[in-house]
């Protein structure tokens, strides 16, 4: 298996860590309550006290310090060292002294991961579909939960015709230069974009003449302009309908407990399973 700097450099895969490293400059308080309420609403709890707590490609580290700050005991790992750099950092700033590892690896790698041990709660959420193998993933990281414990993944949605759509705008910008990503991001901006000012003219004649569109915080904490990064260039990229994941987690000993979709759109789906 290729390393992860070999990987981006032959146009094969989006450095993910870089951009997870510019976002963990914005990271603060608020961004950090945002992380923790979005693990809150789908685990169902507040506290996470004595709970063991395993992030399978921990990104910039925010979701893994929202579980430290609900009382896990938190190890996280992520393919990329740049977010493992990063992770580190937001450890340092935001949870010194604390019960959280965090490590560089893959899902992939069986060796890895069969030292890992069994974790209450096992989350992922955007990773496992940017592996190159969404599947072998997610056996590995259903594999990880302990009995009673918690399964919470998310995955892309398939779209069809237009997550292949996708899949080509992504190959090709991490195949490109500087001048055609620029482009790749300006044209998708426009292409998500495009039904935009029938939602605002239809709020406004819903509101009356003085109603003003508003802008609604990011959800999860997040950033908009590193999450459109993230999205045109995230490659490898792979997708799911509901059902699949469904059906997968239910013959391996699963219970849906939670379940947010992206209503048919782009994005991801979010699952909780517990495990019997």
């Amino acid at each position: 298996m290729l390393d992860c700097q070999t990987e981006i450099s032959q146009g094969r895969r989006f450095a993910f860590g870089l951009n997870w490293q510019r976002f963990g400059q914005l990271i603060d308080e608020e961004r950090i309550r945002g992380a923790q309420t979005s693990l809150e609403r789908a685990l169902g709890t507040t506290d996470l006290t004595g709970r063991t707590f395993l992030d399978i490609g921990c990104g910039s580290g925010l979701f893994s310090l929202a579980a430290v700050r609900l009382g896990a005991r938190v190890r996280s790992f992520d393919y990329d060292p740049d977010s493992v750099r990063t992770a580190r950092k937001v450890r340092e700033d935001f949870a010194p002294g604390s019960d959280w590892d965090i490590e560089c690896a893959s899902i992939l790698d069986t060796a890895f991961v069969e030292k890992l041990g069994q974790f209450d709660i096992v989350y992922s959420w955007g990773v496992l579909h940017h592996t190159g193998a969404l599947w072998q993933a997610m056996e590995a990281a259903s594999g990880l939960v302990a009995p009673n414990g918690v399964l919470y993944v998310s995955i892309y949605n398939d779209q069809g015709a237009e997550s292949r759509m996708w899949t080509s705008v992504k190959r090709r910008y991490n195949e490109s230069g500087p001048v055609m990503r620029r482009l790749l991001l300006a044209g998708s901006v426009l292409y998500l974009g495009r039904k935009y000012p029938l939602r605002v003219m239809a709020d406004l004649r819903r509101g009356g003449a003085d109603s003003t569109p508003r802008r609604a915080p990011r959800p999860r904490g997040m950033s908009r302009k590193h999450d459109l990064v993230d999205w045109v260039g995230g490659y490898p990229f792979e997708v799911a309908s509901p059902e699949q994941v469904f059906d997968f987690c239910r013959d391996r000993g699963f219970r849906l407990r939670h379940l947010r979709t992206c209503k048919g759109g782009i994005g991801c789906n979010e699952f909780v399973f517990d495990r019997s």
